[in-house]
Parts: structure tokens; sequence; C-alpha cells
């Protein structure tokens, strides 16, 4: 589908957003209207900006028409799917928000084990339908992501292990380029775009559709271990979890321990490594897989169980709520003891106690696809270190972000890159560290391709290369 070329925008002429807002199916909302200074908001509350015109789409030819507006109008043109950008990029100042979070269509075919899932479904929404059926995708680690945006930055989650990342399940995308075209990527079709937007995030186009592969997820064995957070504890979590069967995987917050009443009183706010994990299998079979945890250290206290596949996404709802934080992240090749110190040095004096350190310990069958396959070329890193301090007083920002740099630059000489769905406002030298010098090269390729203007900025951006 192509959209008739508009005549670009005259800058000594007004918008005229009355006309274009007439032929959107969705809604429209401008900066006079009740809804706006709600529908403005993203999830990181850092990012407080006023665009001119949000568009809540309601189909793929919304998304079109938005786009060949946006371009011809000259207009910074923010995409959103959950509003999760850990970059606050779901928003512009004086520029068009494109809302996708009101396109939820969803089609399961079990018998096949395939889905046809549009943008605007969160990760939540999507596993819940799917495990009406005991089956999964493998997303990320939180519900309330929309899948689009995780799934182009690559999808780190709970299945990591087992599965691979959300984008070695997708099968094909219904995407809209800088143009206005709506067309169709897959191996077989634009296989060079199918290719990019597995790992180079949005910068490619709007996704308004994917189609993914379903796998038999059905009970599992999940829940968390909350272990003294001691330097032999934190030494062991690497090679025990690493050498688990890959049915497991974890997902490890260094924190104080929430205010849950499954968790004695004694412990709230108290510091522990939260090993959190899913084991896709039977419980004996799980508790076997966890038991190496606790023969390092007797846990402060367990909340391990049965449970269907989507509940391990309830068990994190309370972490959920926006606001504002600090956060840095980056690979490593194991978790050694100079990191083991720097983590234990760093948390002992971290600026918010909201403050936290994740820990990822990957490998299985992320790593068994070749790096080249797909744009997200890390393929072999062996952990995943995020960390995260969220506060509530705006005025202490510089505080907690000065902490946080201090904390990433002790780390960062041991890093091996980064995860882009895992990196701030970070500049132009961080985006290359989430992709090797041969792929980043690609990508621009590809860029120049299909934005040769750069249209898709508000992002972990890719320029387009230059033309030889």
């Amino acid at each position: 589908m192509a959209l008739a070329r508009q005549p670009r925008h005259d800058p000594s002429s007004p918008i005229d957003f009355a006309t274009f807002s007439a032929g959107i199916g969705g809604t429209v909302i401008r900066p006079e209207d009740e809804a706006y200074e709600v529908a403005r908001l993203v999830h990181k509350r850092n990012v407080d900006r006023r665009p001119a015109l949000i568009v809540k789409a309601a189909s793929a030819t919304d998304v079109a028409r938005t786009v060949v507006f946006a371009r011809e109008a000259g207009l910074e043109l923010a995409v959103r799917g959950g509003s999760h950008s850990l970059a606050g990029f779901g928003t512009t100042e004086g520029g068009i928000v494109l809302d996708l979070s009101g396109m939820k269509g969803l089609h399961i075919d079990p018998e096949r084990r395939l889905a046809w899932a549009q943008a605007g479904l969160t990760a939540g929404e999507y596993t819940a339908a799917a495990g009406a059926h005991g089956l999964a995708t493998p997303f990320g680690d939180t519900g309330s992501v929309g899948i689009s945006g995780l799934t182009l930055g690559g999808g780190i989650g709970w299945l990591v292990r087992k599965y691979g990342l959300a984008i070695d399940s997708l099968v094909s995308v219904e995407i809209v380029t800088a143009d206005g075209r709506l067309i169709m990527a897959s191996e077989t079709e634009h296989s060079d775009l199918f290719w990019a937007v597995r790992g180079g995030g949005g910068n490619f186009g709007v996704v308004t559709r994917s189609q993914f592969r379903l796998f038999p997820v059905g009970m599992i064995f999940g829940g968390a271990l909350f272990m003294p957070p001691t330097r032999e504890v934190l030494r062991s979590l690497g090679p025990i979890a690493a050498s688990a069967p890959e049915a497991l995987s974890t997902i490890s917050f260094l924190m104080a321990a929430p205010p849950s009443p499954l968790i004695p009183a004694e412990l709230h706010g108290k510091p522990t490594l939260a090993i959190m994990f899913v084991f896709d299998g039977d419980a004996a079979a799980g508790q076997a897989a966890i038991e190496p945890f606790r023969q390092v250290a007797t846990p402060l206290a367990e909340l391990v169980m049965p449970m269907p596949y989507p509940g391990i996404y309830k068990l994190l709802e309370a972490a959920e709520e926006p606001g504002p934080a600090a956060l840095r992240s980056m690979f490593l090749e194991t978790l050694d003891d100079a990191a083991v110190d720097t983590i234990l040095e760093f948390t002992a004096k971290q600026s918010s106690p909201a403050a936290m350190t994740q820990i990822r310990i990957l490998g299985g069958a992320m790593s068994r696809v070749p790096a080249g396959a797909t744009a997200f070329a890390h393929r072999h890193a062996g952990v995943m270190v995020v960390l995260m301090t969220p506060f509530r007083d705006m005025a202490e920002a510089p505080i907690h972000q000065a902490f946080t740099e201090a904390y990433f630059e002790a780390l960062r000489p041991a890093a091996t890159g980064v995860y882009a769905n895992f990196l701030e406002d970070e500049g132009e030298a961080r985006v290359q560290e989430a992709y090797p010098e041969l792929t980043y090269r690609r990508l621009a390729q590809v860029k120049r391709t299909y934005d040769p203007a750069n249209l898709f900025r508000l992002n972990q951006n890719i320029r387009p290369a230059a033309e030889a």
C-alpha cells in the first residue's frame, strides 16, 4: 500500500492539522484537548515534552497517513508502543506522537503455533492470550512493555536460554516505511529489512503487525529466592545459572527486599539478592535446578511455586509503576571477582534506597544463533548488568545520575557491548557499542535504502550510510 504524495509543507504557511485529523480513523489529540495532559506522558517521568499532536492510530492506514504527514510537514515523529522507552523516545517537543497502543488485534493459530499480533499489544496481553492455549513466545521480563519495541531491539526475557530472543521467534513483519508504503518483510520478502528489524530497533519504519512462532509453555516452576547479598553468593551466581539446564532462565536483583506479605517483615527494606527465575518444566525438576543456589547459602526467604507462565509477570507488577530513574547497562563476558567487588562497593553507597543492580546470566538458545543472522549480534555475551536508580524528587536527579554514571564507569572497562533496548539517550558512540562494526555498517546501508532522510530518528539512531 502507498499513499499519494502530499506537497511538501511551506514553512511560511500554518500546518493544516484539521484536514489531516479528518482523515484519521483513530483519535487525534491536540494540546487544547482535555485528554492531552495524560496522553502526552511516557513511562519514564524524567522526560517531560509537549508534542503538537498525538495520533492514537486505529489501523495501518492511520500509521501510514501520519508518517507521510510528519515527513511532508517537516515535524519530528515519535513512535510509541508500550511507552517503556528507557530514553523517553515515545514523545517529542513540538512534533507528532504516533501512539500504537490502541492497535491490539491478535490471532493465534494453536495448530500451526503461529500468532499475528498488532503493535499495540503488551507482552502481558499477548502472553495471557497465548497461555490460554498452553503456548508462549519469548518476550521480556515485564508485562506492560509493548511487544513491538521490545522485539525490534532483540527481546531478552524469561525464556531466553530455552527459546532464545523474541526476534528468534519472529517470522515476518508488516511495516510502514518512510515513504508511506506498507510492506511485508520476512526471510523471503525484503530480507535486508527483515534482517535489520531483528535488533536494529525502530530505525527503518513503523511495525504495525508481527508474526511470531509459539512454543509449548504451560505450567512452569518459577518465583524468587531471596539470598543474602554476600560476595560468595554473588560469585556463585554466574557459574550456577550458566551451567543449569536451559529450561532455567534467571534475572537477579541486588536490591532492598520489597514490603511483600510473602517476605518476613524483619527483612523488608534490607539488602538481598533476589534470584527470580522461570523453569519451563515440572516442579520436581525445577526444584533440582535451583537447589545449587541453596547449597551456597540458606535463602532469607523463598517464593517459589508452580504457576501458569503468564503468572511470572504478575510477580513484577508492583515494579512497573511509571517514575523517574537513572539507568546504565552493559554486557560482560563473565561476572568475575572484580565485577562482584565493584557491585558490592557501589551497592553499599547507593544514592537512592530504591536503587538496584540487575544481573542476567545468558547463554543457551540465544547463543546458538549465528551472530550475523540478525542485527542483534551480541550472541555470546555471558552476562547483562543493568544499573537502575529510581527516585522520586526530580530536584535530586543530578545526584542519582552522577551515582549511576560513576557505577557504570567503574564496571565499564570489562564491558563487551550493550543491549540497545537498555540504553538511555547516551549518544552515537554508545549506540555503536550495541552493534559490532560490520553489523553497524550493514544497518546503515539498510537505513539508507528505507529511510534516507532519517525520518525515524527518535530511537537509538543509526544514521543512513553516505552515498558511495
